[in-house]
This record gives structure tokens, sequence and C-alpha cells, in this order.
């Protein structure tokens, strides 16, 4: 029998992380020695604490801050259970000190963020300045509207999220973490069609789901362009400076955030025209950041929902070791 549900996951190195807010949330891994380990998380959620932060909006937000917390924990903590940290401190020089790792750890980080600043908020403004210049050679006075100018510069980050999502994709260790999205994704469908969890069975299903995090991105860069619009009509000073127009970004992010959340999970409820519609970038975008899996992964997967919906099933019990808790 078919049924909703909100069970969600994250892929990992070689693991899977599943959740199910009403109950449990739950790490498989694949171990070195081919074993699967099952570690629980029970970090509790500011929504679990206060009434406020289960309010429309302000829900999005919170759980958008605390799932890119805990990604990270999850990530790394299937980094060590796999032995990849093991594998990657191998090519590593043993001259390196910790400090120095430290060092170059940190940099990375500041790298990253510097990165990310100039593809998503300064490349695309200045695209925009560009080509309002550009036109301006031909038609004196030219000015795009706010409209356009919200169109124009969310088109762009469209285009350089996809294609870095693209480009990656064709790593080795990112294939492999595309392809355990793709059996968590699976997985979920299986369930959520009420089929008895086996590898014949997950491997039938889809692959794109539409509450999928990827979805997720492309709602909020669709969402900040009917949020910027409006910000820009009413305020055009905002539009016209582009340190305005980050500053702006900044603070409305959480909005952002927000609205682009409770829209991906009526997406995810509700199937009809409208809902196809607004899922049809992220489903499309999903093409890339999921591939098919293996068996060995939607074991994985498997093994990661039975523990985090507290089915019973007397070979998980034999295949998995270790009930850690982060």
């Amino acid at each position: 029998m078919a049924k909703y549900t909100s069970i969600g996951g994250q892929a990992l190195i070689e693991g899977i992380m599943m959740k199910n807010p009403q109950k449990k949330t739950a790490l498989a891994v694949r171990k070195p020695d081919k074993t699967i380990d099952i570690s629980y998380i029970n970090e509790k959620s500011l929504k679990d604490k206060y009434a406020f932060f289960r309010l429309p909006v302000i829900r999005g937000v919170i759980t958008y801050i605390e799932t890119m917390i805990q990604g990270y924990k999850v990530m790394m903590k299937s980094a060590d259970i796999s032995g990849f940290t093991d594998i990657e401190q191998e090519k590593e020089s043993t001259k390196k000190d910790s400090a120095l790792i430290g060092i170059i750890t940190t940099l990375g980080t500041v790298l990253g963020i510097l990165l990310a600043v100039v593809l998503f908020w300064f490349l695309p403004t200045t695209a925009v300045d560009g080509i309002e210049w550009l036109i301006n050679l031909r038609f004196e006075n030219f000015e795009f509207s706010s409209l356009m100018t919200a169109l124009i510069t969310q088109t762009i980050k469209i285009c350089i999220l996809v294609a870095y999502m693209f480009a990656i994709s064709f790593m080795k260790d990112i294939y492999r973490v595309f392809a355990y999205h793709g059996a968590e994704h699976k997985t979920i469908f299986c369930y959520e069609a009420g089929l008895p969890l086996t590898v014949e069975n997950v491997k039938k299903q889809k692959r794109l789901h539409p509450r999928c995090g990827t979805s997720f991105l492309i709602l909020m860069i669709l969402v900040n362009v009917i949020i910027s619009t409006v910000l820009y009509s009413a305020i055009p000073v905002i539009r016209d400076n582009n340190f305005y127009r980050f500053g702006a970004g900044l603070i409305l992010l959480p909005l952002i955030c927000g609205v682009g959340y409770e829209v991906l999970k009526i997406c995810g409820r509700y199937d009809n025209v409208l809902t196809r519609i607004i899922s049809a970038p992220g489903m499309w975008l999903q093409k890339i950041t999921t591939k098919e899996p293996d068996d060995d992964m939607i074991e994985i997967a498997i093994a990661a929902l039975k523990a985090c919906d507290e089915i019973e099933d007397e070979t998980l019990e034999e295949e998995t070791e270790n009930n850690d808790n982060i």
C-alpha cells in the first residue's frame, strides 16, 4: 500500500544516512571488511524543544542550518568508518605534522567560501552589469527592469550550479556518492510504495525524488527571483548597487530558505500539474546528482532505512556492528 512519509536521507562516503523525524536518525556505512556499520544520531532539533521553531518558514530556516551542520558531521564520520580517511592520509606526506595539516584545512575552507562568493555573487552581478553596458552601446539610457535583473542573475546562478555539479560528477569518489544518492531515493520510493525492502524491489524504483535537497537548491534560486523582483521594485537603489544587492541577499537568505522549504514539502506531499512544474528543474538536476547504484549500495540504503524506522529484520543484526551515537 502506497503511503506518504517524511523520511529523508543523505548520501555519504560509502554510506547513507536516513532520518525519520518521528523515530530515529541512522547511518549505515560499508566498512573496509565489507560488513555494515550502523550508528545512531541522538541530536535533538530546536523544533523538538520550542514550538516557535516549528512555525511555517521558520522551520525551514532551522532545518537548513541543522542539516548543514549535521551533514558535515556524518560525512566526516562515514569517512572514518569506511577507511576513506586512512587512505587519504596515506597519500599525504608523512613529514607533514598536524599543525600544518590544520593550516591547510583552514586555508581550504576560506578559499572555498571565497570561491562561492565569486561564483554565486560577484560573477552573476558583474555579468548583469556587463550585459546592460553592452546594450547601452546600442540603445542609450537602457536599463533592465527589476524582473529582468532578478531573472538574469538567478539564471546565471543556475547555469553555474549545473556546470559545477556536472564537472564534479566525473570524479570517481563523487560519482560513488551520487550513486549512493540514487540508492537512497530508490529505497525511500520502495518503502513509500509499501513493498518489501529487497534489493530487487529497490532496483525497480525511480531515482529522482521531489523532496530531494538538490531540488531545494533550485527552489531557493526560483524563490529568490520572486523576492528579489519585489525588493528591487520597492527599493530601486538596491538593484543599482552591487554591494547593497549582496547585503540584501544575505539578509533575505533565511526567508528564501524558509519559503523554499515549504514549497519543497508541498511538492513532496502532492502530485499534480502545478507541483510537477515546480519540481521539474530540481528533478532535471537530479539526473546529474544521482546515479544508478550497485547492489552493495542498495544494501546500505536498506540497512539505513530499516534502522531509522525500527523495521524488524533478523538479518540486519547479523550483518551490522557498533550501535554508536554521535
